[in-house]
């Protein structure tokens, strides 16, 4: 899958997946499709990460690949290279923001403070990852943002569950969610394919990517 336009308008929870066994990368992916998540945001958490991206950009062409956990520019660089069709990362400096610009791909640059968002936007980004979300002041938090930076739009990630999920999916400064409960560590120890895919289409109704944003 080729990027969209906006990375935050494809799916309403953005699957953010740590993979430690390469074996698992492709299964992993393919579930989150036929659950109806076509994207994944894959961590470079752990030494396979690059060889994952690789694997599922060939094996699986329908899901928007993306690259998360980019925190200095080679890995912004490596991660293109690999297959990623997108970035995000957990904070943001000038240097890293360049990088990831300099890419040519969509990206997500990690915010937690007004003063981060300011900043991202003077760098002629208006799409950015809010981190860690439920810690830095969640719902409330991004409400008040959106009065005077309203040009602003986030994907809140950290701590979100999918019963907060749809909170933060209200407020219209909110395009999708970061949500890593999609992918738990023991359904995926134990291959059970099945489970992600349940939990990605239990996730992908909690709101239409067309619908429009209700008011918070």
């Amino acid at each position: 899958m080729s990027a969209p336009e906006s990375v935050l308008d494809v799916v309403p929870v953005m699957p953010v997946v740590v993979v430690h066994d390469l074996a698992a990368a492709v299964p992993i992916a393919q579930a989150l499709v036929d659950g109806g998540l076509p994207a994944i945001e894959l961590t470079l958490r752990t030494p396979v990460a690059l060889d994952a991206l690789r694997a599922i950009a060939a094996e699986v062409p329908d899901i928007l690949l993306g690259a998360g956990t980019i925190t200095t520019p080679p890995q912004a660089e490596a991660a293109v290279e690999a297959g990623a069709r997108f970035l995000v990362s957990p904070g943001s400096t000038p240097a890293l923001l360049a990088a990831m610009q300099a890419t040519g791909v969509p990206f997500l640059p990690g915010t937690s403070t007004v003063s981060e968002v300011l900043a991202v936007l003077e760098a002629g980004q208006r799409e950015m990852k809010f981190f860690p979300a439920e810690a830095s002041g969640g719902v409330r938090y991004l409400r008040s943002v959106g009065d005077p930076v309203p040009q602003a739009r986030f994907c809140p990630t950290g701590g979100i569950t999918p019963a907060s999920a749809p909170d933060y999916l209200a407020l219209p400064n909110v395009g999708c969610v970061g949500g890593s409960w999609i992918t738990p560590a023991d359904a995926v120890a134990a291959g059970d394919w099945d489970r992600i895919r349940t939990l990605a289409a239990e996730a992908a109704a909690l709101r239409s990517p067309a619908s429009p944003h209700p008011s918070p």
